[in-house]
């Protein structure tokens, strides 16, 4: 009996060797492996829920059941295969004039979604031909799995003041994805130990001031929930002029984090940036119509906020930049159809003051009939006129 438990106990090894290291052929940066288990971050995830931090994100509630376990997912899971893919690239450049920022994560020609979808795809069909009873399900961000939890459980890392997963060699400029299997394998050690240390740098650097405490972020103060999930909804008055020139996203807990000063870079061709996405030009974003929206953004993490969206966000960044050579821009899409885009552009020529608005944004106050923009215009020539 205990040579037959020494065998098992090399087979499991085995194989759960030969996973990882087939995970690292097919392009993954770190690979470990943990129980289906109930996750450690279960109830508190329960307990930010029920805070309200989620915000407008309701499919968390709406599934928070289903974050319980792995089972949820894949009825026959046993194992979860934590990985990391790094998307750091080169510095980003200084913003100037009337450009907008946009997170290093969207910097590319591709959404990672994408990206990872067809190496998870890749990295099954290896195990299949090894495992050909192992059951596999690819995870990316959209299932209800804790995956920070779970990677820490992997001995990936440990999950930082800023909510996000650290490791001391990669740092966190890296995607999480999961691949549920069906077999019993080796697990890695959990990662035990903090290292943040005394550090509060991601939490004070925080434009919004976004975090409750360490280790609580409340998602509604958020600039990147403000700026992707808040799609539908004018961003509050008084959190607008804290996402300073971000259009889409943002990296200040990441950028100031000491963990990510030699943080590798990627060399994965999908993440590399494209020119102008990095930075944006916010006023020739603001000329784009839907057609024009699709073409250049329908492929990448930005199309996620949507043309309204992103046009709103663009106006703000605008509105915060205080560039006047901005106000052409922001009048020729005065009159857009989207509700949302005429709100907040209203709000940026009240911010940027130029008299020479006056006119125009009271002959749309004539005709405005949305609430919301009503009130923007209001606001605007009040600062306008005086």
């Amino acid at each position: 009996m205990g040579k037959s438990a020494e065998t098992t106990g090399n087979s499991l090894s085995q194989q759960s060797e030969l996973i990882k290291r087939l995970a690292r052929e097919v392009g993954f940066d770190l690979a470990g492996i943990a129980p289906a288990v109930t996750p450690t971050g279960y109830h508190s995830f329960l307990d930010w829920l029920n805070q309200g931090y989620a915000g407008e994100m309701s499919y968390l509630e709406r599934r928070k059941e289903a974050y319980e376990h792995p089972r949820y997912v894949m009825s026959s899971v046993r194992s979860v295969l934590m990985l990391t893919l790094n998307y750091q690239t080169e510095t980003p450049p200084e913003v100037t004039g009337t450009e907008a920022r946009v997170s290093r994560y969207a910097w590319g020609t591709t959404d990672y979604h994408k990206v990872i979808r067809k190496k998870l795809k890749q990295l099954s069909r290896l195990i299949h031909e090894q495992y050909p009873d192992c059951e596999t399900r690819g995870v990316v961000d959209t299932a209800p799995l804790l995956e920070r939890d779970f990677a820490q459980l992997a001995g990936l890392g440990w999950i930082g003041k800023n909510t996000l997963l650290l490791n001391k060699r990669e740092g966190s400029w890296f995607f999480l994805a999961g691949l549920l299997l069906s077999d019993e394998l080796e697990y890695d050690e959990p990662q035990q130990t903090s290292h943040c240390g005394t550090c509060t740098r991601c939490l004070e650097a925080c434009p919004t001031d976004a975090f409750v405490e360490a280790g609580t972020l409340d998602a509604r103060k958020c600039i990147s929930y403000l700026t992707i999930e808040l799609r539908d909804q004018p961003i509050p008055a008084e959190l607008r002029p804290g996402m300073q020139d971000w259009m889409f996203g943002c990296d200040v807990c990441q950028d100031v984090c000491p963990w990510n000063r030699k943080a590798p870079i990627s060399g994965e061709p999908a993440f590399q940036p494209v020119e102008t996405f990095t930075p944006v030009d916010a006023c020739e974003l603001l000329t784009l119509d839907e057609a024009a929206f699709q073409e250049r953004f329908q492929s990448t993490p930005m199309s996620r906020a949507r043309r309204a969206g992103l046009l709103r966000n663009a106006a703000i960044v605008l509105g915060n930049r205080g560039d006047e050579s901005a106000v052409p821009a922001l009048l020729g899409v005065l009159n857009d159809d989207e509700s949302l885009i005429r709100g907040a552009v209203v709000w940026a020529l009240g911010r940027l003051g130029a008299p020479t608005t006056v006119e125009m944004l009271q002959t749309r106050l004539e005709i405005e009939t949305e609430t919301d923009v009503i009130e923007e215009l209001k606001q605007a020539l009040a600062k306008l006129v005086r």
